[in-house]
């Protein structure tokens, strides 16, 4: 299993991809400028990639924003594809880790590879399905790691909504409330899920309801 892919580009410099453990590093070097390291939690990935011309993305099951961005066929066919496989495969893992869900292995990205990708927009946060089981010990944790390590001025919303749904974690309408407080997050988010991906769990479409 390929687990990590180099890419490079004449004026953005090099990227590198790293598979490790349950992220995803980005090594950044780019002309004159400090090289940089950058994580994504593979738990919070759709292993469903969504490809347009020039570039594979990898989105969030939160929110459908684009998380990691491959360009195609980079540095050649097979080793992108062997790598994008893994990487489906193992943001697939990851999230049956969380959430106790057993998946069949994600198909190789070759025999779909240019099918007609889903467009950005059509995910809504608010369309969390009635009767999701909440995970109390999860929640509480992700709860406890948001105000040890983030500035709760930045999320206090978020903190307010995760609050009342532990109070009452049957309580849908709670629920959605904390989906549109994330929404409203922006920037914030990457550093919300990086530290509490139980979220991206609690609100992703999961058919399960786990």
């Amino acid at each position: 299993m390929n687990t990590t892919l180099t890419q490079q580009h004449l004026f953005k410099g090099t990227r590198e991809f790293e598979i490790a453990g349950d992220q995803v590093k980005v090594r950044i070097k780019a002309h004159f400028k400090q090289p940089q390291t950058l994580s994504v939690m593979l738990a919070v990935l759709d292993p469903e990639p969504v490809i347009t011309k020039s570039h594979l993305h990898f989105v969030s099951r939160v929110n459908a924003e684009p998380l990691l961005s491959l360009a195609l066929f980079k540095p050649n066919a097979i080793e992108f594809n062997t790598f994008v496989a893994a990487l489906r495969q193992k943001a697939q893992d990851e999230y049956s880790t969380f959430s106790g869900i057993t998946t069949a292995p994600q198909p190789a990205p070759a025999d779909d590879l240019h099918a007609q990708p889903p467009e950005f927009g059509e995910h809504s946060t608010t369309g969390i399905i009635s009767g999701k089981t909440v995970n109390i010990e999860e929640l509480e944790n992700a709860i406890n790691m948001l105000q040890t390590y983030l500035d709760q001025a930045d999320i206090q919303a978020l903190l307010n909504a995760l609050t009342s749904l532990r109070q009452a974690p049957q309580d849908h309408t709670r629920l959605v409330n904390v989906a549109k407080a994330f929404s409203a997050l922006g920037s914030h988010q990457g550093a919300v899920l990086t530290y509490a991906p139980y979220i991206a769990i609690l609100l992703s479409d999961d058919p399960f309801g786990h």
